[in-house]
């Protein structure tokens, strides 16, 4: 049997931008990325904790650096520039797997610069 956990973490972040025109997804620095474990292309939760919309969707990173959290497409009618998200990325694990296991999170103040968390 496979366990669904938290893989990895972007915790507090600032949306930066968002485009409707776009076909959808959320872009994410790339250093953010990176240091919460989470891959170009994987699913993600995005949890509003603004107005409390939680949508799921998929990352494309954003230029390295850019502190940019830009949510795209139809996800982006749930989301203004400022509000204050959460973003959960998660994975399979075996029983013995999961024993070991821990997430990685980042923790982001308000221009997007981040620490590990914990």
């Amino acid at each position: 049997m496979l366990i669904k956990a938290l893989k990895g973490k972007i915790h507090r972040a600032r949306v930066t931008d968002t485009k409707i025109d776009y076909p959808g997804s959320v872009g994410i620095d790339e250093d953010m990325m990176k240091a919460a474990g989470i891959l170009p292309y994987e699913e993600v939760l995005l949890a509003n904790v603004s107005n409390g919309a939680r949508v799921e969707t998929y990352v494309v990173p954003a230029p390295a650096g850019s502190k940019s959290l830009i949510v795209l497409g139809a996800a982006a009618r749930f989301f203004s520039p400022g509000d204050i998200v959460i973003v959960m990325n998660f994975g399979y694990f075996t029983s013995d797997e999961i024993k070991t296991h821990k997430p990685r999170i980042i923790l982001c103040d308000e221009h997007n610069r981040f620490s590990p968390l914990g």
